[in-house]
């Protein structure tokens, strides 16, 4: 290791914020000042991506730099077992402090509980908002106040109180937006005589994709409830008026979610400028996947679609990042732990299936880089969403989406078997997915060539099943 002193590493973590709610990245539906003030002062991933779109096979990639197969961690219903190697183990075994607070979701009890943090406080499951239950090193305690406000609040006491002497990794853990979107009173009038637009895709008719958008069960329009919207819809509405009207009750408490994470993350902004801790401190921004806002007529994640697949991810380190930088290489949430270790000056395990983002943060692309990516959603047809399993590949051009009908055992998936389908996106005609060009004759030579390319990817992750 060099004679730079170790980073001391804040990852800042919200549960299905999608990239297009960040002004950064040039959202047309709010304005996040503090989440942006992380990109002008370092760098934003244009093509972050997850390679399996739902909360705990994301969080346990992040943790192990491994594919879903390989960490075991397919789907909602799979435990993680604590007991492998993490970035906080690793960490923690080369003089840094660990802590998380906040969202975990990924078990409890023996050997599900995190591992290898020298404090942690976590919300049962999922959490609740306002006065959530949290688990405190093990020991459950009701919390009084909003969750976001408690996960930061948590977090500073925590950096306060740390060794000073050792690097720290904070993991700070946000609940919000997740569904059902309960904003904090000081935001409920929000957007409140806002009109908020509507995405290009919204009407999406689903014409020529494959079955699985249509059988999807998370329509704005159709599927949400009212525990998610909290008043009965108006009488007399149209059916097109109605669907607009779900659609501004969802996106503004979701919204008016996102803006008590942004001026929460202000704080912790504003903590480390008054500390001095900012030059060395590395500090990232990202969420566990995308999430649809009325994009396609849905709410929800879980498909391979641009609006789920993508994660926001915006990340400062005066020391070795350029102020007000963009990159658009590909970058995959089986990455972060390499990256860090690669800061933190400590070797990476050859078992890691990601590659550190280093080279790219620092505005250098190995001529090596990955071009394309691999995707795989395992929960096939789950109860309540019922989106078909499947698996792909994106490139900067195209994306190949085979959806093999099967639940092939999964927990929390059904055993109902479909047709395999298929689906192609042209993505620089079609950005928003509107058109599955699959069985155009044109794209012919492009299908085999994809398809080619998905065989090889899926061998080199070692995903055989």
């Amino acid at each position: 290791m060099d004679n730079i002193k170790q980073p001391n590493i804040i990852f800042i973590m919200s549960d299905d914020h999608a990239a297009h709610a960040m002004s950064c990245y040039g959202s047309k539906i709010n304005e996040t000042p503090n989440l942006d003030r992380i990109a002008k002062e370092g760098m934003r991933l244009d093509n972050c991506f997850c390679t399996n779109s739902i909360c705990a096979p994301s969080r346990a990639s992040i943790l192990t730099g491994l594919y879903n197969h390989k960490n075991g961690v397919k789907t909602l219903g799979d435990k993680f077992d604590s007991r492998q190697t993490t970035i906080q183990k690793i960490l923690k075994e080369n003089g840094y402090q660990t802590a998380l607070i906040g969202k975990w979701h990924l078990g409890h009890g023996d050997n599900h509980d995190p591992a290898d943090f020298d404090y942690w406080s976590i919300f049962p499951g999922q959490g609740d908002y306002h006065n959530p239950a949290m688990f405190e090193m093990g020991v459950e305690k009701i919390v009084s106040g909003y969750a976001t406000e408690i996960v930061t609040d948590l977090s500073i006491d925590w950096i306060k109180n740390r060794e000073k002497e050792k690097p720290f990794m904070l993991m700070c853990h946000h609940k919000a937006p997740h569904r059902p979107w309960e904003p904090d009173e000081k935001y409920l009038s929000l957007y409140e005589d806002v009109l908020i637009p509507e995405p290009e895709s919204f009407h999406d008719d689903y014409e020529g994709k494959a079955g699985a958008a249509k059988e999807a069960t998370m329509r704005i329009d159709r599927d949400l409830t009212l525990r998610d919207v909290k008043v009965e819809p108006p009488k007399g509405l149209s059916e097109a008026d109605l669907k607009s009207w779900y659609y501004q009750r969802y996106i503004k408490d979701y919204l008016r979610c996102v803006a008590s994470i942004d001026d929460n993350v202000g704080r912790i902004l504003d903590y480390l400028e008054e500390e001095d801790l900012t030059e060395n401190t590395i500090i990232v921004y990202t969420s566990d996947q995308g999430f649809f806002l009325g994009d396609h007529g849905w709410y929800d994640k879980r498909f391979m679609y641009e609006e789920s697949l993508r994660m926001p991810f915006v990340i400062r380190y005066p020391r070795a990042i350029k102020k007000g930088s963009v990159s658009k290489d590909f970058a995959l949430n089986v990455d972060f732990a390499e990256t860090f270790l690669d800061y933190a000056g400590i070797e990476i395990p050859d078992f890691m299936q990601g590659r550190s983002l280093r080279p790219i943060l620092e505005g250098e692309t190995p001529e090596d880089w990955q071009t394309s990516m691999y995707y795989r959603y395992w929960e096939h047809l789950s109860i309540e969403h019922r989106v078909g399993a499947h698996y792909g590949i994106r490139t900067h051009k195209y994306k190949l989406i085979y959806y093999y009908g099967e639940a092939l055992g999964c927990a929390d998936a059904i055993n109902e078997s479909r047709t395999p389908e298929w689906e192609l996106f042209d993505l620089e005609k079609d950005p928003y997915e509107m058109n599955n060009v699959y069985h155009d004759p044109d794209y012919l030579d492009i299908v085999e060539e994809l398809k080619q390319e998905l065989a090889q990817l899926k061998q080199k992750v070692g995903d055989f099943e």
